[in-house]
């Protein structure tokens, strides 16, 4: 692997362009644009405040920077530098901002969800659309950019509304059968919608475009329900993560419950392989002490190595027991994601914060599972391969693929810890981020 010097960034702010080949960072109020190969600055833009969200515009011209606490929005173009753009909320203030699909229009939530207001960067209009919920994830476009899906509170009741995103006129507007509408998602086909209901009560409810309800899942009552969901890309699976650390498939035909994974404390499935993290330190004679006392405490000359073992079977699980009378308690599968090729899916218990679970989709059932010695922060697919990125916190990154897996030590000085990982949209880079840093990751080993 070659790794890249250390660059700064600022709240976790840093995104490569939809087209691949730049990649936007922020610093403070500045926002730097890189050529991604290279990694030369091409633009340097001044905000007037802090940045605290930072987005690419769909065919990578534009870059949104918002600044809630101020209620502003800069846009920036790359094909005119000295071209700019400043929407000011004012006092009704602002919560959010993004990109509708075709990258001239931008959608800012004000404070107390009041309204979202549509704002042209062609024509300069500007549209207002009323009640939006202020829940998990209360707007979704779909995948082709033709809709946008959104949850509604009127009246002390559920809605969705869809727009169509061309000239944003209103396509259906239904009720839902929600106690407290939690989120929207479309399928990646854009056929069914997705909504479910917040954890106090299990439901979720599928939609066609037409707003009929084609069916309802639940899988008990009485107790904390959802916690996550995730689309497989081929829209043939629905996987709903539960409080009850359970993962229930729906699939494409019926909406019927295909099959549920546990994440059981003691695994002893023949057909999975369990990879354990297992640490040591490298052997330091007498001879190098004073050296390494003179070693600053960032270098990774003596840090601490890892690699995987495989274990043998059974293999217990370290479990960690939520404390229930706290608020939101470490307890139910708050992960998931699905491999491009839709044959894995990845999942995190959060009462077994060190382990991610990797399922077969094809046979339905445990293919491996990779224990860490620190919580896993976050773990991402390769958009081209079935490989799995993943972080701890500490100096290393990780890699799954169904070949096995590897550990490997980031070279950066200063004590480099990697808090995420974002794969380039090749799969030929990665992107690690640190509290203040970044680093880049080139031709990782296939």
């Amino acid at each position: 692997m070659n790794f890249s010097e250390v660059f700064k960034q600022s709240n976790q702010l840093c995104r490569v362009s939809p087209d691949g080949k730049y990649l936007a960072t922020c610093v403070q109020y500045r926002l730097v644009v890189r050529d991604v190969n290279t990694l030369q600055i091409l633009h340097l833009y001044t905000c007037l405040d802090q940045i605290v969200h930072m987005e690419w515009s769909s065919d990578s011209l534009f870059i949104l920077c918002a600044m809630y606490k101020r209620g502003l929005v800069q846009v920036w173009s790359l094909e005119q530098p000295d071209w700019y753009c400043k929407i000011d909320e004012g006092s009704i203030g602002l919560v959010s901002s993004r990109w509708s699909p075709d990258g001239r229009h931008i959608l800012n939530t004000t404070e107390f969800h009041l309204r979202v207001t549509v704002w042209s960067l062609c024509t300069k209009a500007v549209s207002y659309i009323k009640y939006p919920k202020a829940c998990q994830k209360g707007i979704d476009f779909s995948r082709d950019g033709c809709y946008m899906a959104l949850a509604e509170r009127r009246d002390c009741r559920d809605y969705v509304s869809v727009f169509v995103c061309d000239d944003w006129h209103l396509l259906r507007h239904f009720e839902t059968e929600t106690q407290d509408l939690a989120g929207v998602e479309w399928s990646p086909n854009g056929c069914v919608l997705a909504v479910w209901d917040s954890c106090l009560e299990y439901k979720v409810l599928l939609y066609s475009l037409d707003g009929r309800l084609l069916s309802t899942f639940s899988a008990y009552e009485w107790s904390l329900g959802i916690k996550s969901l995730a689309w497989s890309p081929s829209s043939q699976f629905l996987a709903i993560g539960s409080y009850d650390g359970k993962v229930r498939i729906l699939n494409h035909i019926t909406w019927k419950k295909v099959t549920e994974f546990d994440h059981p404390a003691s695994i002893n499935n023949t057909k999975a392989v369990v990879y354990k993290e297992v640490e040591r330190k490298p052997v330091v004679g007498s001879a190098d002490l004073f050296i390494q006392q003179r070693i600053t405490m960032g270098s990774t000359l003596f840090n601490t190595q890892s690699k995987y073992e495989i274990c043998p079977l059974p293999v217990q699980v370290p479990v960690v027991k939520p404390d229930l009378d706290r608020a939101n308690p470490k307890v139910g599968v708050s992960s998931m994601a699905f491999s491009s090729d839709n044959r894995y899916l990845a999942t995190k218990n959060d009462n077994m914060a060190c382990v991610v679970w990797v399922w077969d989709m094809q046979r339905l059932g445990l293919l491996a599972v990779l224990e860490q010695t620190s919580a896993v922060r976050c773990f991402q697919w390769d958009p081209r391969r079935p490989r799995l990125a993943l972080c701890t916190g500490n100096a290393k990154l990780y890699l799954w693929s169904p070949a096995g897996c590897v550990s490997v030590q980031v070279p950066a000085e200063g004590g480099f810890q990697v808090q995420s990982v974002t794969w380039h949209c090749s799969g030929d880079s990665l992107i690690l981020l640190g509290k203040e840093q970044l680093c880049l990751v080139s031709h990782p080993c296939r």
